[in-house]
């Protein structure tokens, strides 16, 4: 399916690795112009590579941390120098770190904000005069934690819930020139399951590496985990006027895993 994301230009923080690269992944495949961030040299150079190897479209892939602000803001004005314009923004980040409530301090619960609530704050509001001008989308990845919270991961389930909250304001706020959406992703085959599992087998926690995802997939409706293209997919999805009705919704991707409604 051609989503007419052709010349189109995107940008997606913490976008080297991840579901972040399996979105600009996914926008590069169907022709736009995609610029990523990300922390890790190496796997910035690892992204641009594969970005540029998907799509015809023009790869910016650069360092910078998103709990920067002025790191985030020349972000977007050199990528919007580099493509003459921005016309769609995927905002992702790193999980916080688990661990209960007491095991919790205040600088978890500051740095958890940071990257996950702030980083958004401030990529779409240094976005969204650009956005604005001619049309455009933002899409932001948060969790299935959202809506129904995971045992072991409060910072996740209660502070990417601001994310949301900021998310529905904003399709009311910037509608109609805007459109704003969220995907709650559940377990994808992103290298920090892979790692997971990888550690287990080495422990003797799983018997093979197909062991340990068969133990992830438990309780899935689809019996799997997912495949981080199928959630790239979805954002491209959300950029595309395929998508021109859709706003201030947050869909899961998360193969049935989520029970409440």
């Amino acid at each position: 399916m051609d989503l007419g994301l052709d010349g189109e230009r995107a940008l997606v923080t913490a976008g080297s690795s991840g579901l972040g690269l399996a979105s600009a992944t996914a926008l590069a495949r169907e022709g736009a112009h995609v610029a990523v961030c990300g922390t890790t040299p190496a796997h910035v150079e690892s992204a641009r590579d594969q970005l540029s190897a998907t799509g015809d479209g023009d790869v910016r892939a650069v360092e910078a941390d998103i709990t920067d602000a002025d790191a985030v803001e020349q972000f977007v004005e050199d990528t919007v120098e580099a493509f003459g314009g921005l016309d769609h923004v995927v905002t992702s980040a790193g999980g916080p770190p688990s661990g209960s409530f007491l095991d919790t301090d205040d600088e978890d619960w500051q740095r958890a904000y940071d990257l996950l609530v702030m980083s958004v704050v401030r990529t779409t509001r240094a976005a969204y005069p650009h956005l604005a001008d001619g049309g455009g989308s933002v899409v932001n990845i948060t969790s299935r934690s959202v809506k129904e919270v995971i045992d072991g991961l409060v910072l996740s389930n209660a502070v990417r819930r601001g994310v949301l909250g900021l998310m529905k304001t904003q399709s009311r706020e910037w509608a109609p020139e805007v459109r704003v959406n969220a995907v709650l992703p559940g377990a994808h085959e992103t290298s920090r399951i892979t790692d997971l599992v990888e550690q287990g087998v080495e422990r003797g926690e799983y018997d093979s590496y197909e062991a340990g995802m068969a133990e992830w997939s438990e309780g899935i409706p689809l019996e799997r985990v997912g495949d981080p293209a199928e959630l790239g997919e979805t954002v491209a999805w959300l950029c595309s006027d395929a998508a021109s009705y859709v706003t201030g919704t947050a869909i899961p991707v998360d193969g049935g895993s989520t029970r409440s409604v």
